[in-house]
């Protein structure tokens, strides 16, 4: 492929996209739904103008490009979403993580990364087709393989902040465990101590502590916000104390002291990781010195007689 065919097609593939996005945003094209129809009955009729709106938040640093490639990328997102069973799932990811946005939002960012890999090893492949090296058919896997990685790869960082974040909520929970356990054995109340919680710590977990008290200021039984707090952190040491604080409520034992053994349990979970990751690395050194630092060993004792030898020879 000469680099003239070469910047043909791409020239090509760019006036397709953009004949694409025009005939697809045609109003003919984008048919009224039945919920957009019935809204101005069902609701006050705003006068204000829509051009005078706030634009919505952008996912992305790309401002005006971000706000010109919305509608489309909201179309990508509802029609991937057809084949998601697992929206639940992300939500409760995205809770878990402790991000606010939605799931709609996650999609489209990573679409944009699934995008983003595609561009890039398009012009990549487009520079090696026009030096004439590269084959057409690995050109297309190497293309249709970066965009998936794309797409794996925001997957990957979400999971990656939830153990980050994970670890962040159970390194805190010792020390705001044994803070509740001194403002109870004070006289306070299970709700006052989540209050002085609030005010005086913070972290991962402290906030989600302020969404357990907005939760109860809102109405709602306090053992009932708890459990929705365990469901969205699943951890094994918060789902114990949520239980505690559950049964202390319910049949009035005392919580000082179940909240302090929790304490103590994790940081005792937290030596033992210590001690298994400190064996892990233990065995891990063991690489370097076997295939690194002994063969160079017996390579300086041995070499000199070698040498004497060949010498005498």
């Amino acid at each position: 492929m000469t680099p003239a065919t070469a910047l043909a097609a791409l020239s090509g593939l760019f006036l397709g996209v953009g004949l694409w996005l025009v005939f697809v945003r045609l109003p003919v094209m984008r048919p009224v739904t039945l919920t957009q129809r019935i809204a101005p009955q069902l609701r006050a009729v705003d006068v204000r103008s829509r051009l005078l709106a706030d634009a919505p938040a952008n996912v992305t640093p790309f401002g005006p490009l971000e706000r010109i490639l919305r509608p489309l990328l909201m179309d990508a997102v509802r029609w991937s979403h057809r084949f998601n069973p697992a929206a639940a799932s992300l939500a409760r990811r995205l809770a878990q993580a402790g991000r606010g946005q939605s799931t709609t939002d996650f999609r489209a960012q990573q679409l944009l990364w699934a995008a983003g890999g595609l561009a890039g090893s398009t012009l990549v492949m487009v520079l090696l087709a026009a030096s004439g090296s590269v084959n057409v058919a690995l050109a297309v896997v190497i293309i249709l393989g970066c965009a998936v990685m794309g797409f794996i790869a925001r997957e990957y960082v979400l999971s990656t902040d939830i153990r980050r974040r994970e670890a962040r909520m159970l390194a805190e929970f010792p020390s705001l465990a044994e803070l509740m356990a001194l403002a109870v054995s004070a006289g306070e109340s299970t709700t006052g101590a989540l209050e002085r919680i609030c005010r005086t710590a913070t972290g991962e977990l402290a906030g989600e502590f302020a969404l357990v008290l907005a939760a109860t200021r809102a109405g709602k039984p306090l053992v009932e916000a708890l459990q929705e707090f365990s469901n969205r952190t699943r951890l094994a040491p918060l789902a114990r104390f949520v239980d505690g604080i559950t049964v202390a409520v319910q049949r009035g034992t005392p919580l000082a002291d179940v909240l302090r053994a929790q304490a103590q349990d994790v940081r005792d979970l937290a030596k033992r990781e210590l001690m298994e990751s400190a064996g892990r690395k233990e065995i891990a050194m063991m690489v370097p010195l076997v295939f690194g630092v002994l063969p160079l060993t017996v390579l300086f004792a041995v070499y000199p007689g070698i040498a004497l030898i060949n010498l005498g020879f």
